[in-house]
């Protein structure tokens, strides 16, 4: 049986990254557009939002661009496992806040990790994605692949681990090593870790399918930490994990 790495190492291939020439000014700004497949899944599309999919503006760190960004917004929405918020551009999802102990909570780490974003009703392109994810939340999983997400302020390297974890399907899982093999990384399994610790859209990069060595659950920034995590594990049906407790 072929190991973890080779099995995925396929899935790696699929993530390009491109430096786009800018001849509009000098000096370009250091800037990536990272472009995945169009992926299969339980929808035929996704609602667009003024974007491809899986394709976003992608910074180095420590690095500034200049370029104009699309406004962002916000809005709070209710699940299974309490109030989550969304914050989305007009070229897709921008960032997942899991729910904090209240809803007021929520709407305050929002606002710490998107100070531009505005809270603004639901626009019909992106009240799908939030049915989704609630459905999901509730035990009905959706891979989330058709959801477009733009990428702005992130390494290219987080990028690229961000996509190869979309490929991991509900249920199943890699090992951060794995995911570094991958990627061409060998031995890179800490940075895999620290780059799904600053995952701005979880749920929809499902970095909750990523494990330690050995099948140990990990860490997790989210609220609830491994006890979110293993939930997120258990509803999805993920092997050797028990059934969710939190619904």
């Amino acid at each position: 049986m072929p190991s973890a790495s080779a099995r995925y190492a396929g899935r790696a291939s699929s993530v390009s990254c491109q430096v786009p020439r800018s001849r509009a000014r000098e000096p370009a700004p250091i800037a990536r557009i990272i472009t995945g497949p169009v992926w299969q899944s339980s929808r035929d599309r996704w609602p667009s939002v003024g974007g491809p999919v899986h394709t976003g503006t992608v910074t180095e760190p420590g690095a500034t661009d200049n370029r104009e960004q699309s406004p962002s917004a916000f809005a709070l929405f209710d699940t299974a496992i309490g109030t989550c918020a969304i914050v989305w551009s007009a070229t897709g999802v921008i960032g997942l806040q899991l729910p904090e102990p209240a809803p007021e909570p929520t709407r305050d780490e929002v606002r710490r990790r998107f100070p531009t974003a505005a809270e603004h009703p639901l626009p019909p392109a992106i009240a799908p994605i939030v049915e989704a994810v609630t459905a999901h939340l509730a035990g009905a999983p959706d891979d989330l692949r058709w959801v477009p997400v733009d990428y702005r302020d992130v390494s290219e390297f987080d990028c690229s681990v961000y996509e190869f974890t979309r490929s991991l399907d509900p249920g199943s899982t890699a090992t951060y090593g794995d995911v570094a093999a991958a990627l061409g990384r060998p031995g890179g399994a800490q940075a895999v870790g620290q780059a799904l610790g600053r995952n701005p859209v979880p749920i929809v990069v499902p970095c909750h399918r990523v494990l330690a060595a050995g099948g140990a659950i990990g860490g997790f920034s989210a609220p609830g930490s491994i006890v979110t995590k293993r939930e997120l594990l258990a509803l999805e049906h993920t092997p050797g994990f028990d059934d969710p407790t939190l619904f």
